[in-house]
């Protein structure tokens, strides 16, 4: 059959439609995934086009998958977490949703304090158990979308629910059945997808899913979950683990609309941004992500990460207040305790610093030659270095002129006598054994006794 395709307005062939292939056996492609080494990439050098939505954003699970693997939220502090990612997606909402449990009280507490802010952005959703109850709930509680976990690979199917295809199908179609009777649109969570066996269940599953749509007049949501991290962003990998093949299969395949269409990936592989982009790339609106990729195991996708890949792509932050992502960074780690990792790019305490000498001398000539664009304006954190055996007179002039906010002809070269005095004594503490960082307390104390009275932090 021959159709006008509504994104490339060319007449598309769509002469195959997938059915169901219900087997005795799970197919856990042992191929690719046999469990005593590591997994395999293949390619089968079929390429598909690249085709980015007009419109792209990102959607957060901070409160649900990344809840999941800290010491739960106190209400404050959801609260507080809604109110930064707000702030930080902008008036265009390009944070678009959040999702909420919603089984306890405080759940439903945060939940309730969160509404009352009465933010446009990013929208309030849930996740629940797949039950009539569970949806009576979202539906008395106000919510429009919720997400529903529908596990799509044979290893969740036969090993976890102890279902054949057929069954597992059949009982999700049913629970999607009831959330469109309960006037909630469902953001089916296809956990595992790339170890599922993607036209064997996938895609007459989600068919199956459009069919019920469209009948009952109510969108359906597709979020395509790397549970595992499998994903990869090379352009002729095969599937199951083709990212570009996952979102063009559903939308070629299953008539997923883009706006429809999510990405939720892990960072098991260390793949989980490149795999956010590209499913932006080829055909998805949305990535889902956690704050600081707080999540399971390895985590999520970072949330400030995609912010940055989102103005890479689009030339543009699109109103998103990125300087909000170092309040996050400081909320989580002194408001609530989370350690964040010191390398992490953007928030960790050691992202654009440096302990060498020869990249101070650079900062002070042109900060542009070792930092990756201006993080005080960008990040409303300034490049700094750390005082250590390697950091040379010029490290030393950097961090005093940082320190004591000396600008212009105030501040201090690496030929300065306090600079050169410094430098003797940092020198003499690391020959007598010293391995640790000299501290901002012990260099204010020493540059006091050097120069009484002159200096004064900012």
């Amino acid at each position: 059959m021959l159709e006008i395709s509504s994104k490339t307005n060319l007449l598309e062939q769509k002469s195959y439609k997938y059915s169901l292939q219900d087997v005795e056996e799970p197919n856990l492609q042992r191929d690719i995934y046999s469990y005593g080494s590591i997994p395999k990439v293949a390619f089968n050098h079929r390429r598909v086009p690249m085709a980015m939505p007009e419109e792209i954003w990102i959607t957060d699970t901070s409160l649900r998958d990344g809840q999941q693997s800290v010491e739960p939220y106190t209400v404050e502090q959801i609260v507080n977490i809604y109110k930064l990612l707000s702030k930080l997606g902008g008036p265009y909402g390009i944070i678009r949703q959040t999702e909420f449990f919603i089984y306890s009280r405080k759940d439903r507490e945060a939940l309730e304090k969160c509404r009352e802010l009465n933010l446009k952005f990013p929208e309030i959703t849930s996740w629940i158990r797949a039950s009539k109850e569970d949806f009576k709930l979202v539906k008395d509680l106000g919510i429009r979308e919720t997400g529903i976990l529908v596990s799509c690979s044979d290893y969740h199917i036969f090993k976890k629910m102890k279902m054949t295809r057929k069954q597992a199908l059949d009982f999700y179609l049913g629970t999607v059945k009831d959330a469109f009777d309960a006037g909630v649109v469902p953001r089916c969570h296809l956990e595992d997808i790339t170890r599922a066996d993607f036209y064997g269940f996938v895609v007459p599953f989600v068919n199956e899913l459009q069919q019920l749509s469209q009948e009952a007049g109510i969108p359906v949501k597709i979020r395509a979950c790397d549970t595992m991290g499998y994903g990869v962003p090379y352009t002729e990998a095969a599937m199951p683990r083709s990212v570009a093949g996952i979102i063009y299969g559903l939308q070629h395949y299953a008539d997923v609309p883009s706006e429809c269409l999510e990405w939720h990936g892990h960072n098991d592989f260390y793949k989980g941004v490149a795999n956010a982009s590209t499913a932006w790339l080829y055909g998805a609106c949305a990535v889902n992500c956690s704050l600081l990729g707080i999540g399971e195991r390895t985590g999520n996708v970072p949330l400030e990460a995609m912010v940055f890949e989102y103005a890479s792509l689009r030339g543009s932050l699109d109103g998103m207040d990125t300087t909000v992502i170092t309040e996050i960074a400081d909320y989580f780690q002194h408001e609530i305790g989370y350690d964040i990792p010191p390398m992490t790019p953007y928030v960790g305490r050691n992202f654009n610093v440096t302990r060498a000498g020869i990249h101070a001398d650079g900062l002070m000539k042109d900060e542009e030659i070792y930092t990756i664009f201006d993080t005080k304006k960008i990040l409303n954190r300034p490049a700094a270095v750390q005082i250590t055996k390697t950091s040379g007179l010029a490290g030393i002039a950097y961090w005093i002129n940082q320190a004591y906010g000396l600008q212009g002809e105030s501040q201090l070269s690496k030929h300065d006598d306090l600079v050169i005095e410094l430098k003797k004594w940092v020198d003499a503490q690391y020959e007598d054994g010293r391995q640790t960082v000299m501290t901002d307390h012990e260099l204010e104390q020493k540059i006091e006794e050097l120069a009484p009275g002159q200096y004064h932090r900012v």
